[in-house]
């Protein structure tokens, strides 16, 4: 008998860029859509994007969004957001742990020691976060027997990108969604690291007006951010999604498996040949 009743998401990070572009994806599916983050009002970060206007945009695309003001470097502010889907829906469906610490010193040139100390929080907020959101999300998917975690990744994890923070979390993202599926196999719950390419951010775009010849060819391949989300919402469809648990895979080729196109019908590209592949890791399993 097919289950009818709606998705039930948690995206964390979504304020903005890509963590809302893939809330109001799974929107357009009919989901529920829990998004979390800490800008609350206009204004309580740099750049536009608060979690209320995500939530916003999620109920306007079809779906049902709720807003929950999430401190992911707090553990127990985490463990209340999982409490509360529970309580409220009893199921969650797919995780997307999607939360990172980015700083504006990410991009500037310079050696890792000198850029600001701060960069290392990436590895606070960013894996270690992601870990806590996963721990706490698992014993629901487990209880129902379903589920999909999907981490966003990038080819940092593989290639030099951005320094060794940067580089350091995208490893761990992939790894650990590697390993957390050796754990949650046999209850039939799914992750998987999904490598994003260039997206259209809210912050590419105000690089963008700083640097117009720099970035003009870079908006030119970039994704939407709703891209990578069509593409989670695919993963969890597919009945062979157990197939792919474990697996790093990258956003552009798998959408090219289900057929799925970005805005205006664009097949965005894998840039495989020129940042490199997915790391394969070993079939051993040291308990």
């Amino acid at each position: 008998m097919t289950d009818t009743k709606p998705l039930v998401a948690v995206v964390t990070g979504a304020s903005r860029g890509a963590g809302r572009g893939i809330a109001v994806a799974l929107g357009q599916h009919g989901a529920t859509v829990y998004v979390t983050g800490r800008s609350i009002r206009a204004g309580d970060a740099a750049l536009p994007g608060t979690i209320s206007e995500t939530a916003e945009a999620v109920t306007a695309a079809g779906g049902k969004g709720i807003a929950v003001q999430v401190d992911h470097a707090d553990d127990a502010s985490v463990a209340a957001l999982f409490q509360q889907v529970e309580d409220e829906q009893g199921r969650l469906d797919i995780l997307v742990n999607n939360v990172a610490h980015i700083d504006d010193d990410l991009i500037k040139p310079g050696g890792f020691w000198e850029k600001s100390i701060s960069l290392a929080r990436i590895i606070d907020v960013g894996l270690r976060s992601q870990y806590i959101a996963s721990y706490y999300a698992a014993p629901l998917m487990v209880r129902q027997g379903s589920g999909l975690i999907a981490f966003t990744s990038s080819p940092g994890a593989t290639c030099y990108m951005h320094g060794a923070a940067y580089g350091a979390q995208k490893a761990g993202t992939d790894k650990m969604a590697h390993d957390m599926a050796v754990d949650l196999r046999p209850y039939g719950v799914a992750t998987t690291s999904i490598w994003m390419g260039i997206l259209a951010t809210e912050r590419t775009k105000a690089s963008a007006v700083e640097r117009p010849d720099e970035y003009a060819q870079i908006l030119a391949i970039a994704e939407t951010p709703e891209f990578t989300g069509h593409v989670i919402a695919a993963i969890h469809a597919d009945p062979a999604r157990m197939d792919l648990s474990g697996k790093t895979l990258i956003g552009a080729e798998q959408a090219q498996v289900y057929g799925i196109t970005d805005e205006g019908g664009k097949v965005p590209q894998s840039h495989r040949d020129w940042l490199g592949s997915p790391n394969s890791y070993s079939d051993a399993i040291v308990a």
